[in-house]
Order: structure tokens, then sequence, then C-alpha cells
């Protein structure tokens, strides 16, 4: 048997048009989470039910995505605690419910029992998420919330910057993934992208030397997706709401969501 020049194709001696294709099993199957917030956010300006959250989910599991992500926070605005009650024994992918790590959350979480919980550093009146954790300021809270979950069955992911000493501090914790937080590389993905992903290469080698999962969000899109995955090693998930129901007022939803999947092949 002889590997053909430049490929991984195999070709048997003496056998004609018998041929071994060789894989990598390296490979990661990037999974795709999606937020489904500003769905709520729409339903509630209304109120009533339009959209219906739980039909919706539904049909975004329907469409392929592999996730469902949900980020309660103490006004409600968008997503309601009791959407993430109604939602578990709907929800038949991955469950991730994320948020700041106060007395009300802590106690869905441990009761709804998610897939997985990732921990959010927001602020109560935040418009949305704009920073990771100091997971060296605050690794002994960070602890101590995290040995709960995991100790109910949940696994945990902490958001983070792209930066390898907060990589690292997460590993302390007992974590078992982190996700990375990725305004920065969408912000300057359009103008110099070689250097706005930089970091997070070295974050992703480092989440991995030190054991932990890695996930990624926060204002990626169908533009910047394809080259953030193609770049970060070991990448098992992406969150991904804001963009895409943006996009599916445009493309239709179902279509949206294939589109992503596409881009994480």
């Amino acid at each position: 048997m002889f590997r053909s020049q430049n490929t991984n194709l195999y070709i048997a001696k003496g056998v004609p048009n018998l041929y071994f294709c060789s894989f990598n099993v390296n490979v990661i199957m990037t999974k795709l989470s999606v937020n489904i917030n500003k769905l709520a956010t729409l339903r509630n300006s209304r109120g009533g039910n339009v959209p219906d959250l739980l039909q919706a989910t539904k049909d975004i599991e329907g469409f392929g995505a592999q996730g469902i992500t949900v980020h309660p926070r103490p006004d409600e605005r968008h997503i309601k605690y009791q959407d993430a009650r109604d939602l578990k024994p709907l929800v038949t992918t991955e469950f991730n419910i994320e948020g700041n790590p106060i007395e009300k959350f802590i106690n869905l979480v441990l009761e709804v029992k998610p897939t997985q919980v990732t921990l959010v550093p927001d602020a109560e009146d935040a418009i949305t998420s704009n920073a990771g954790w100091d997971t060296i300021k605050y690794k002994g809270f960070l602890s101590e919330v995290i040995e709960m979950f995991k100790s109910n069955g949940i696994r945990t992911s902490i958001f983070v910057d792209p930066d390898t000493k907060m990589v690292e501090g997460a590993a302390q914790t007992g974590a078992d993934r982190i996700e990375l937080y990725t305004e920065s590389y969408a912000h300057g993905y359009r103008f110099d992208r070689k250097n706005c992903i930089a970091p997070f290469i070295k974050a992703a080698k480092v989440a991995h030397e030190v054991g932990l999962g890695l996930n990624a969000g926060h204002d990626l899109s169908l533009d910047n997706l394809k080259f953030f995955k193609q770049n970060i090693p070991h990448l098992l998930e992406v969150s991904i709401g804001h963009a895409l129901i943006c996009e599916s007022l445009y493309l239709g939803l179902e279509n949206v969501i294939n589109m992503y999947l596409h881009r994480l092949r």
C-alpha cells in the first residue's frame, strides 16, 4: 500500500480500484447553540405569546441547531425565569442557561438542571454582556458556585476574555469549560482579522493545555464565523443569538441556521 502525493488517499498495491482514505480523528465538530433571548424580547414588546417561544425552540432544533441558550436577567426584560422552566422538558438537544450567579439565578439553575450553565459577570443594568470574569480575583466565589452546580450534574462554563491568565485561572476553579468573549474579534474582523484573532488562538491553545473545553460567543455572525472556526482549535460550541435573529429577518430562520451549520463544518 502506498500514499498518493499530497493527499490522504491510500492505494492498495496490486488491487485495482481499491482505495483507503485516512481521517483526522482530531477534527472537532463544533455545535451551534441558538440564543433565543431576542425572540423573547420581541414577544415581551407586545405582551401575549407571539412569537411562541416554545414552538420557536422546537423549530430551531428541527432546523438543525444542536443547542438552545437562554440568558435570564433579574428584570426579565427578555427571557423570563419561567421560560427556563417551561423549556427544560421541551429541549431535546443541549440546554444552556447563562447569567450572573446571583442567588435567584443559582436557585433557578439548580431547579431546572440544564445541560450546561455559563457564568457571566454582567451587571443587572447591562444591556448585554460586556466583559469576562477576573478568574483570579473571584477564584473563591467561582469555585464554590461551580462545585455546587457540578455536584448536581450540570456542566459548567465561565465567560472569559481572551487572556491566557484568565483561562489558567478558570481551570483553577474546577470549571469544565470556558466561553471566550468574542466581541473584540467581531468588531475588528473587517479591519484586521489576523491580529484580532491572535489572542483567541493563544487562549484556545492554553485552554486545551489545562484541560478546559472551549466555547465561544458574542457578536459572532454569518460574516465572521467561518474565519473564527478555521483558526480556533478545539472549539466545541458557539452560542449565537442577536446576529442570527437579525439575519433571519431577511433570509429566514431555517435557512440562516443551516448557513451557520455550513460555516461550522
